[in-house]
C-alpha cells in the first residue's frame, strides 16, 4: 500500500474515531461508578430528614420527610435545611459575622455557642454540597461518554462513506468490454 497524505489522514481520522468509541463506554462507566460511590458514602453516614410534621423540617424539604440521604439532590436538600437552621439559630448572621461578634465579646457564652453551632452547621453543609457537586459531575462525565460514542460513530461512518465514494466500481456494458481493460487504467473491483 502506498503511503500518501490521504491514507495518513484517513488513518488518523480512523484512530480518532476508534479512540472516541473506546473512551465513551469508559466515561459512562466512571460516571455510573461515581454515583454509586456517592450513594455508598452518603448511606454510611445514616443522615435522615426529620419526620413529617417535625418542627425541624422546613416546608421546602417536606417532600423528603423521614427519608435517608443517599443521592446528590437529597444531600443538597439536607444542606439547604441546615442552612435554614443555622440562619434561624444565628438570627440570619453568617458564621463569619457570629465569629467576629464572639471575638469582640469573649466572655459572652451565648455568642460562643452560636459560633460553634454556625461552624458545625456550615462544615456539614459544605460536606453535603461537595457530595451534591460530585453527583452533578457524574452526569457531565456520563453525558460526555455518550457524546464521545456519537462522535466516534459519526467519524467512522463519514470516513467509511468518504472512502467508499472514492473507489468507483467500473461495470462493463457488454461481455466484449469485460475482456478489454478499463479505459481509466484502474483494475476491476
Amino acid at each position: 500500500m502506498k503511503l500518501t497524505a490521504r491514507t495518513v489522514s484517513a488513518g488518523l481520522i480512523a484512530a480518532t474515531g476508534i479512540g472516541f468509541l473506546a473512551a465513551g463506554p469508559v466515561m459512562i462507566y466512571e460516571g455510573v461508578h461515581g454515583q454509586h460511590e456517592v450513594t455508598s458514602q452518603l448511606s454510611e453516614q445514616l443522615i435522615t430528614f426529620p419526620a413529617k410534621g417535625d418542627a425541624g423540617l422546613p416546608a421546602a424539604q417536606a417532600g423528603y420527610a423521614g427519608r435517608q440521604v443517599t443521592t446528590g439532590p437529597q444531600a443538597k436538600a439536607y444542606a439547604d435545611m441546615i442552612e435554614t437552621h443555622v440562619k434561624t439559630a444565628t438570627g440570619g448572621l453568617t458564621y463569619s459575622q457570629v465569629s467576629a461578634k464572639a471575638m469582640a465579646a469573649p466572655a459572652d457564652t451565648k455568642l460562643a455557642g452560636l459560633k460553634n453551632t454556625a461552624f458545625m452547621g456550615e462544615s456539614l453543609r459544605g460536606s453535603l454540597m461537595g457530595a451534591y457537586q460530585a453527583w452533578e459531575v457524574t452526569y457531565l462525565v456520563e453525558g460526555l461518554g455518550i457524546a464521545f460514542l456519537g462522535v466516534g460513530a459519526v467519524t467512522l461512518t463519514v470516513l467509511g462513506l468518504t472512502e467508499a465514494s472514492r473507489r468507483k466500481i467500473h461495470i462493463p456494458d457488454t461481455i466484449a468490454a469485460l475482456a478489454e481493460s478499463p479505459s481509466s487504467g484502474t483494475p476491476l473491483m
